[in-house]
């Protein structure tokens, strides 16, 4: 244990939701995590995460885009919407397009990174949202590396 558990720091929880309809990439991000310290609850899907959000209550929550019945933006949008979970980092962990970048932005998402990733990238965010760092709710487009090639020189 090379590295201390946010667990240690005072109002951090450690915990993060990670919702993805994949199966495999929901494993391989709560491996990653878990390995790294982080209490890990998955979801499928936007719905089932409104569902247990408020059970869970993790700093971070981890969403793709592309899910049925409730996709990631969507999700994204209400539980911004919600006084219970307007304070929850929200990251974006898909293969976006700019206009999805652009709707995550507006819907109050936190960070981005896209698919595929690193997993020391996804590590790093996901620790620096969960200790209040760039990005802070509402943060005016700040992708993380992984997606900075969704908007170079846009125009």
């Amino acid at each position: 244990m090379a590295t201390p558990s946010l667990r240690d720091v005072p109002g951090i929880s450690g915990r993060v939701l990670v919702v993805d309809d994949n199966k495999v990439i929901r494993q391989l991000i709560r491996v990653n995590l878990e390995l790294e310290g982080f209490e890990v609850v998955t979801a499928a899907d936007g719905a089932e995460c409104l569902d247990i959000v408020h059970r869970v209550q993790p700093d971070v929550i981890t969403l793709d885009v592309v899910m049925p019945r409730l996709d990631g933006l969507r999700t994204a949008a209400r539980l911004r919407s919600d006084a219970r979970t307007r304070g929850i980092r929200i990251a974006i962990v898909s293969a976006c397009t700019q206009l999805e970048v652009e709707r995550g932005v507006a819907a109050g998402v936190d960070a981005f990174l896209g698919k595929p990733f690193e997993p020391s990238d996804l590590v790093n965010m996901v620790r620096l949202l969960a200790l209040g760092g760039p990005g802070a709710s509402g943060g005016e487009g700040a992708p993380t590396e992984g997606q900075a090639a969704a908007a170079p020189g846009s125009g």
